[in-house]
């Protein structure tokens, strides 16, 4: 089985579930991704960052990766050690939900490692309706630097990529919900 069909695999045991759910976008859905069962596992976060770092390291000049705290912070850091083991280093870093209370006041944790107008990935575990990239890329942006690209592990196909489309943004997934839930 290949790397994305292990991914699916994983995926599908360990983060989708049926039900009745809210969202974070505050929807109500009859199934539920906890990608994080998935990407804090060592396998997933491995599989996860491999298929992600293939896709950004597409784009040029991406000389960072990031996303909003929580779902993005095992991804930005899979990314970031992947493209260390494959030879070409991308620093990572991770956007608060709200601005550091003290010191600099920073939306930004590890702004140190890239230069200022760099240009980044940004990456989400699961878009719904798009409002957390958009979020991420206003405060990517307001710290200083160019989104270059935006990725996800599942679009869930409720809005998200029309959204950041509208944004000027394409969204690149490893998996769109079709893909995942084949029926």
């Amino acid at each position: 089985m290949d790397e994305k069909g292990r991914l699916k695999r994983i995926i599908l045991e360990r983060s989708y579930r049926e039900g009745h759910f809210k969202l974070t976008s505050g929807k109500i859905s009859d199934f539920y991704i906890d990608c994080k069962q998935t990407t804090l596992s060592a396998e997933g976060a491995y599989l996860c960052g491999r298929l992600l770092y293939q896709m950004i390291s597409e784009e040029k000049d991406i000389g960072a990766v990031g996303g909003m705290t929580l779902g993005a912070d095992p991804l930005v850091t899979a990314v970031s050690i992947i493209s260390y083991l494959e030879g070409s280093p991308i620093p990572a870093f991770i956007i608060r939900k709200e601005p550091k209370g003290h010191g600099t006041g920073s939306w930004i944790e590890g702004k140190g490692n890239i230069p200022l107008g760099r240009f980044v990935a940004l990456v989400e575990d699961v878009v719904t309706t798009g409002g957390t990239l958009i979020k991420a890329i206003e405060r990517t942006h307001l710290e200083g630097y160019n989104v270059g690209g935006v990725y996800t592990v599942v679009d869930r196909e409720e809005g998200g990529r029309e959204l950041l489309a509208e944004h000027g943004f394409e969204l690149k997934s490893i998996f769109t919900r079709s893909e995942l839930i084949e029926k």
